[in-house]
């Protein structure tokens, strides 16, 4: 294994031009020859948008798996990229969320989607005000893999957390505006707990909760992260504070505003999401379904 990260090393250390074009050949084997996932991702975007002709669903198919192979190398990239060329490729807009946060002493809770490229945002606690910035991951099934992953995670400053862990850690921490915790909120919950569920891009979606008793119990500052490819390698995540319509938020009320802002991410530009993920295979077993339109 060691010499396997010797070599993901080296390769992480090749030009982004260069890697891009190992891209290109992913990109074509994936596209015009294996077909990856293609099933999954023309039923998934034929789904969220019933409006769009085949035609365009086509393009929006291939622009994805264009994504999608980009994507790859760059995370690739990730063990290797240094903190400047991370803070040129990634661009952090409307900082002051963070710094109003920290004059309320409130803690913040960061929600993304899987739009690419998520993965590049390890820079981002060495530009917040937060003293903590907590990346929170899933554990995987390979231990030797989840190391390495936590290791690229924690790079410059990051403190990554367990999903399974995080909330608990919340909780028993002090909220004085000095703590910042990432969650990709999209997920997709285990079978055995998929409790709730909304529309969400036209679908019955089973929805991670997690961070909605943090929303009910305590005074945190909640800021959606609007990611957007700019262009090839190069980024922008727009901070969005997410506000509750009465003093405080009620039940289930963030994850409605955060899956109302992702759709309309996702409708702005619908090639840069991770459309190969069976994000609504459990849709049957959904218990409780929000039927208030997000």
């Amino acid at each position: 294994m060691n010499f396997l990260i010797k070599i993901l090393y080296f390769i992480s250390k090749l030009p982004l031009k260069v890697l891009y074009i190992f891209s290109d050949v992913m990109f074509f084997l994936n596209y015009y020859l294996v077909g990856y996932r293609k099933k999954v991702i023309t039923q998934n975007l034929r789904n969220s948008f019933p409006e769009k002709s085949e035609e365009e669903i086509r393009a929006i198919r291939k622009k994805f798996y264009l994504n999608f192979s980009d994507y790859l190398v760059e995370t690739i990239k990730s063990f290797s990229i240094t903190e400047t060329e991370s803070r040129v490729r990634m661009q952090h807009i409307n900082q002051e969320a963070f710094h109003e946060a920290k004059a309320e002493g409130k803690n913040v809770i960061m929600l993304a989607g899987h739009v690419f490229n998520w993965e590049w945002m390890n820079a981002f606690a060495r530009i917040i005000p937060q003293s903590h910035c907590h990346p929170v991951y899933r554990k995987v099934n390979s231990d030797f893999w989840e190391n390495q992953m936590k290791k690229v995670r924690n790079k410059f400053g990051n403190e990554a957390l367990e999903a399974n862990e995080v909330i608990k850690n919340i909780f028993r921490s002090k909220n004085d505006g000095e703590s910042a915790y990432m969650f990709v909120a999209d997920q997709t919950p285990h079978v055995a707990h998929v409790n709730y569920g909304l529309e969400f891009l036209n679908q019955r979606t089973p929805a991670f909760i997690g961070y909605d008793k943090l929303a009910t119990r305590m005074d945190l500052a909640f800021i959606y992260c609007e990611m957007k490819k700019v262009k090839r390698g190069y980024y922008q995540v727009n901070y969005h504070r997410i506000y509750p319509d009465g003093e405080k938020f009620t039940e289930h009320e963030v994850v409605r505003k955060f899956h109302k802002l992702l759709e309309n991410t996702l409708h702005k530009h619908p090639d840069n999401y991770l459309w190969s993920h069976r994000k609504w295979k459990y849709q049957e077993s959904i218990k409780t379904f929000d039927v208030e339109k997000i």
